[in-house]
């Protein structure tokens, strides 16, 4: 159930839900998308539910806690207590907040590391995302007031999110029932969003991902240069589109229930450089880092020195957040590298000249993306050879028709991958999605992804493991 785009999921939960959902008077809906939110986990995670419930409920304590010691500032002169006193001990409880998040973070991360991902709680890394960002506003005060222990339980545990994000603020007035917007052309263009991500995901991401599957299989020392680059290329896109389809759609359901449209990706291959495409890329993520740790240790405001010491923190953090493995590192290394490297040099050249620009991301991301990919440090080196073979490989000597076969097999996948990325394209059946031709093709995309799915199985989404 806990797949989207699993058939227990489109015809069993996410029907009889929203037919509750809907049939709930307004003002009961919260609670109404909590419980279904709690069975959703539940069905998927049984063993980890009462993890999250104390997870939540902690947080809703040491939030109050913050929130009466500012209160408690408010009416100083009344009560008598000092300043630094107060502001002592809301510090105090944001710093407790953050150990019990990041430390559960941390710990289950390390465990994960050593005895694999499955041991990691779904989700984790998203809801105590939310978490932390649900502290720290409290804690500046861009949260006003506390909110109700069921509206922030349905923040941190809404099922369209709690798998991967995206990793949503919370904003008062979107869990208050009187401000969210509820029609039948908002379920139609939720439902459509979702299709749009189940297509996505389902005729692109699933089959792309076989080709991954298939070179794997082959051996990385058995294939060509060739064959080697247009699998880093079919596995760019298959992780885009696993990632953007799934966006879509939890976007989409978002829009169903009556919130706003969390746009998590700007089709990021159209970048003119590797910041660009990181601003665009998992968006919600970057923006985390951002607000969060970039910014606070002083961002790009103290010298170019301390500069680059932030971005190697934030590049580490989201290379460790992605996996314990060594490739997890060097490719955060990878990416900072890079990043400075346009920050201090040649990033206004590369706008100035987009279609270099383009070219250079289109040719280093697929790079970037086979550390990011391949864990086993030998059978990456021994990839690395394959790209490279000028280097030390030996890729355009070994099966050097491969690239043939393989480019009869996947190539209207891959041809079809290049015109979704197109943003022209996106915008055009976004802006004409009430159009009669295109809901007969969304029609046809939906029963069509069923199909795929129950005749040749469904893959579960790639950052589930994160």
């Amino acid at each position: 159930m806990v797949v989207f785009s699993g058939m227990e999921f489109l015809f069993r939960f996410l029907p009889i839900f929203l037919a509750v959902y809907y049939i709930t008077p307004q003002k009961y809906r919260n609670t109404a998308l909590l419980f279904g939110s709690i069975v959703f986990y539940a069905v998927g995670e049984p063993y980890f539910m009462l993890l999250l419930l104390a997870s939540v409920y902690l947080n809703y304590i040491l939030a109050k806690k913050i929130c009466f010691y500012e209160t408690e500032h408010r009416v100083k002169n009344k009560k008598k207590l000092k300043k630094k006193i107060i502001r002592k001990k809301k510090n105090k409880w944001l710093i407790a907040a953050l150990l019990l998040d990041v430390g559960l973070l941390v710990v289950f991360k390390i465990l994960g590391t050593f005895f694999g991902n499955e041991i990691l709680p779904l989700g984790l890394s998203f809801y105590t995302f939310k978490m932390i960002s649900f502290q720290v506003d409290i804690f500046r005060r861009d949260i006003k007031k506390l909110p109700t222990f069921e509206r922030m339980a349905v923040y941190f545990m809404m099922f369209p999110q709690i798998i991967s994000g995206p990793i949503m603020r919370y904003e008062e007035d979107d869990f208050t029932q009187e401000k969210k917007k509820y029609s039948w052309e908002r379920l139609e263009e939720g439902l459509q969003y979702f299709i749009l991500g189940l297509g996505t995901k389902v005729l692109l991401a699933d089959r792309l991902a076989i080709l991954g599957k298939d070179i794997h299989t082959i051996g990385y020392e058995s294939i060509s240069t060739p064959l080697a680059w247009l699998g880093a290329a079919a596995y760019s896109m298959q992780l885009y589109f696993d990632f953007w389809g799934y966006s879509l759609m939890t976007s989409g359901l978002c829009v169903m229930l009556g919130f706003p449209f969390i746009k998590n990706f700007d089709h990021p291959y159209s970048s003119c450089s590797i910041s660009e495409f990181w601003r665009r890329w998992h968006m919600t993520l970057g923006s985390f880092f951002r607000d969060y740790v970039y910014i606070p240790l002083g961002g790009s405001r103290e010298g170019r020195g301390r500069t680059v010491r932030n971005l190697l923190i934030v590049w580490l953090l989201t290379g460790l957040w992605h996996g314990g493995s060594l490739n997890f590192l060097v490719w955060g290394l990878v990416l900072f590298g890079l990043i400075v490297i346009e920050k201090l040099w040649i990033g206004k050249w590369l706008q100035k000249y987009p279609l270099i620009g383009r070219c250079y991301v289109l040719i280093l991301v697929p790079i970037t993306w086979t550390l990011f990919a391949i864990t086993d440090i030998n059978q990456l080196a021994l990839y690395l050879g394959r790209l490279f073979p000028f280097i030390g490989g030996k890729g355009i000597a070994v099966n050097p028709h491969d690239i043939v076969k393989y480019l009869g097999m996947y190539g209207p996948y891959l041809a079809a991958g290049v015109i979704w990325c197109v943003p022209a394209v996106y915008r055009f059946v976004e802006k004409h999605r009430k159009h009669p031709a295109i809901i007969a093709a969304l029609v046809g995309i939906f029963w069509l992804s069923v199909y795929c799915t129950v005749s040749m199985g469904n893959n579960p989404f790639t950052y589930l493991k994160f």
